[in-house]
């Protein structure tokens, strides 16, 4: 339990559970097209309330640790990794061959911000 609370990993892990609310707020009324637009913005703001709530205090421990650069990148990444599984198992969307190698791409620029 102490490394999950360690400065370089409990970041990551705010991180994670924000993108999950900021995911449900973006895409998630997706599978409603007959609610009102009114009602999925309001709905969605309160969802977006509680990934503030975790985001910015993950960026503000993150930054001690790594560079704001760095940061974003963690951020970029997660959202990728929610972003599929989201569209995947909430709204049973297919994942392409073009969307594996797009993601990788994405990883390989990444992986050169963390390059020392």
């Amino acid at each position: 339990m102490r490394v999950l609370l360690s400065p370089s990993i409990l970041p990551i892990l705010m991180l994670a559970a924000s993108n999950v609310f900021m995911t449900f707020a973006w895409y998630g009324h997706l599978k409603f097209p007959k609610a009102s637009l009114i009602a999925v913005v309001l709905i969605s703001w309160g969802i977006a309330l509680v990934e503030y709530c975790l985001a910015v205090p993950a960026n503000r421990i993150g930054h001690g640790i790594y560079s704001t650069a760095q940061l974003k990148t963690i951020q970029e990444v997660i959202t990728l990794t929610i972003f599929v599984a989201f569209s995947v198992l909430y709204l049973k969307e297919p994942l392409t061959w073009q969307h594996l190698a797009g993601f990788a791409l994405i990883a390989c620029g990444a992986a050169l911000i963390f390059k020392a």
